[in-house]
């Protein structure tokens, strides 16, 4: 991954800069093999669907990359009662998957780079009563709660349009890649409207106070590369797709020890929840102390002394 100037991008104002891709070998799989599902089975759902590592039952979690795949394109993904329910069956069992060391990192991407997820299904919350409205936030917003407290690290692959909901579910996962057909933004206040899925907590916390509320009260609408700017995407790929990048960042993150990838998620998540650096720190001590014990640890450094690769169990 590199930086590339404002000018390589043709003026597009990036002070920052924008990350791509270079090298054909970034990822260990190409391209379209890096997109296909060969190496998986579909663990449950229709409308939402999880596709675990076809070796997980082996019990090393094969290349331990599960996908969480949104497949309602002819609504563009929008989150209507079935797919909520497809979701919520999916998120619970890569929850269990996880906290079995079975799964290391949960990628959840479109079926299409076009469309991430329009966000909620207007023409269903039309036929809602206020009473059904507020029920089914609610439950929305616990849905997401639940894929944020996944216990492996989780990443969004935002390819095309993911606006209120859509863009909610993505700031839910731990990072989010981009790519150049990504736009992103939370027009809910245009619709007399809050983002009301976690929005007004999760993007502070990802992108700052005072951008989350630019973002929020204007409702306005981010390219990829502002998306990147603001800090709401992590990654920006211009080269490949979004769940491209996505899997490639996934395979990284799986070289690490299945119980220490959940220590460090759970380490930072609820660390960061003290604003008392004492209280944060103990929930660091606490989480390395569940480190300590695993055969995994040994395992690294007998293979740090013989230099050779380590085979992570997840114990």
């Amino acid at each position: 991954m590199t930086l590339v100037s404002e000018r390589a991008l043709g003026g597009c104002g990036s002070g920052r800069g924008v990350l791509r891709s270079l090298l054909p070998g970034a990822c260990s799989l190409s391209t379209s093999s890096c997109e296909d599902l060969k190496q998986y089975d579909l663990a449950c759902g229709k409308q939402a669907k999880l596709f675990v590592p076809r070796s997980h039952k082996g019990g090393n979690g094969g290349h331990g990359v599960a996908r969480l795949l949104l497949d309602r394109m002819q609504a563009r993904n929008a989150l209507g009662k079935d797919m909520l329910a497809d979701l919520d069956k999916c998120v619970a069992k890569a929850t269990e998957l996880g906290l079995a060391h079975k799964i290391r990192c949960l990628v959840l991407h479109s079926t299409s780079e076009t469309v991430f997820c329009a966000g909620a299904d207007l023409k269903e919350r039309q036929r809602m009563s206020e009473k059904e409205v507020l029920a089914f936030v609610r439950r929305l917003r616990k849905s997401f709660q639940a894929l944020h407290e996944v216990p492996v690290p989780t990443v969004a692959a935002v390819g095309g349009v993911a606006l209120g909901g859509g863009l909610e579910l993505a700031l839910a996962c731990d990072l989010r890649v981009g790519s150049d057909t990504c736009v992103v933004g939370l027009p809910e206040t245009r619709l007399a409207i809050i983002p009301g899925a976690g929005g007004t907590q999760y993007l502070p916390r990802i992108v700052g106070l005072a951008k989350a509320k630019d973002l929020i009260f204007t409702g306005r609408q981010l390219k990829a590369y502002e998306a990147y700017e603001f800090g709401v995407l992590d990654r920006y790929t211009f080269q490949r797709t979004a769940v491209a990048e996505a899997l490639a960042l996934a395979r990284e993150i799986v070289q690490g020890g299945p119980v220490a990838l959940n220590m460090a998620k759970e380490a930072v998540t609820k660390g960061m929840g003290h604003s008392d650096l004492t209280k944060a720190l103990a929930v660091e001590d606490k989480c390395y102390a569940r480190v300590i014990p695993t055969k995994d640890r040994v395992e690294a450094l007998e293979a740090f002394a013989n230099k050779r690769k380590p085979v992570f169990k997840g114990a």
